[in-house]
């Protein structure tokens, strides 16, 4: 019995220092934010508290543009009604009885990140807001978001609206297997207009990584005061892709740039083995 113990308490020394050691390494950037996970080539390298539920602001506008996307062609017209014209910033300015494409709505939605967008597809997808965001929760559960619930379609501040860093990496790989989804994020800025051509929008991608990290793909940012500075980054070099969440950063692109920057310094075939 007394040689059962000892074996059993060496083991523990043995194991515990080591479990230790592996958690500190798979966390190298614990003050990078709320939550964040980082994923080099699908393999997910480093993580901090991915599974708790935090607010994550206009990250929303990932899962409104695959709904959109999954029900509707990029070619229909949208007439613009007065809930989208009196929806709250960020917002092109659209009005009331104007008309635009699905595909610039989705550009306006995902690169300069209007609100408005979001509301007006949601009108035309579904009816109106409320009915378009069942819609989005029906879908997060179809793709197993089990710790994801939306309030609304842009990212406002709400107790029953949130995601993790987890569930947010499964949505962005999602809705980037869809081309045109991927093309819109990886574009860092456009020109959209009315239909009738009589208001001309040029919009600018709010992603400061673009031009900051080699071989940006997009995808989307988000600020609210609950939610603070948010990001989902996804960066391709050689044989190297890297996707990163990152939720509730104070130095949102400081921190991003060395978290990427370290992964691709890093050696893709021990990372694959792991």
């Amino acid at each position: 019995m007394r040689y059962l113990l000892s074996t059993l308490i060496l083991i523990c020394l043995y194991i515990f220092p080591f479990t230790a050691f592996s958690a500190q390494t798979n966390d190298p950037f614990p003050k990078a934010g709320a939550s964040y996970m980082l994923q080099v080539n699908g393999n997910t390298l480093w993580a901090h508290e991915p599974d708790r539920r935090i607010p994550i602001a206009s990250i929303t506008k990932i899962m409104t543009a695959l709904v959109v996307l999954e029900n509707c062609r990029t070619d229909e017209i949208v007439t613009i009604g007065k809930t989208a014209e009196n929806e709250t910033p960020t917002k092109l300015g659209l009005k009331a009885g104007e008309r635009m494409k699905v595909l610039d709505l989705l550009k306006a939605a995902l690169i300069y990140s209007a609100s408005d967008a979001c509301v007006a597809l949601a009108d035309h997808v579904a009816g109106n807001e409320k009915r378009f965001v069942e819609v989005m929760n029906r879908r997060a559960r179809e793709l197993g978001l089990l710790n994801t619930h939306f309030q609304n379609t842009v990212g406002h501040d709400n107790e029953d609206h949130y995601s993790t860093a987890n569930d947010i990496a499964r949505l962005s790989k999602k809705a980037l297997a869809n081309t045109i989804f991927a093309g819109i994020v990886s574009t860092a800025s456009d020109k959209i207009s009315t239909i009738d051509g009589k208001h001309t929008f040029r919009i600018k991608n709010k992603n400061v990584m673009f031009g900051r990290v080699e071989g940006v793909k997009g995808v989307k940012t988000g600020y609210t005061p609950e939610a603070g500075k948010c990001l989902v980054a996804l960066a391709g070099r050689n044989r190297t892709e890297v996707l990163l969440v990152l939720l509730n950063s104070p130095k949102r692109w400081q921190t991003a740039d060395e978290m990427m920057k370290k992964a691709f310094a890093l050696d893709v075939e021990k990372i694959a083995k792991r």
